[in-house]
């Protein structure tokens, strides 16, 4: 895997863009290189929320959803680094591995709204 943020764009949405700082919803899972599944919100029924370009979610998130629309689907293929570095997280993410995400994007809200 590259050393660099991977971004592609699988489906491309229509709504409001994401900037930094909005509080996004979205869907998501999570896979180790290998293809092993370690998170996924569709699983557990319920949507991620959270604010991004502020250092509250991984680095990989932080950059790699900036300009996604609502209504998009996009995978990010994160290095390490711009994941959980040199961290052990859980059972599954060991240190130094890069990760895959899908992310469905639901919802972008900024201090405007």
């Amino acid at each position: 895997m590259s050393d660099e943020l991977q971004v592609v764009d699988l489906v491309l949405g229509e709504g409001k863009a994401v900037v930094k700082g909005a509080l996004i919803r979205a869907h998501y899972r999570g896979t180790l290189i290998d293809g092993t599944e370690f998170d996924s919100s569709w699983t557990r029924g319920q949507p991620f929320q959270c604010v991004i370009g502020t250092g509250r979610v991984i680095k990989g998130w932080d950059l790699g959803l900036m300009g996604m629309k609502v209504g998009g689907k996009r995978q990010l293929h994160v290095p390490a680094h711009l994941a959980y570095g040199e961290r052990q997280v859980g059972a599954h993410i060991k240190p130094n591995s890069p990760l895959t995400f899908e992310i469905e994007l639901l919802e972008v809200l900024t201090r405007d709204d």
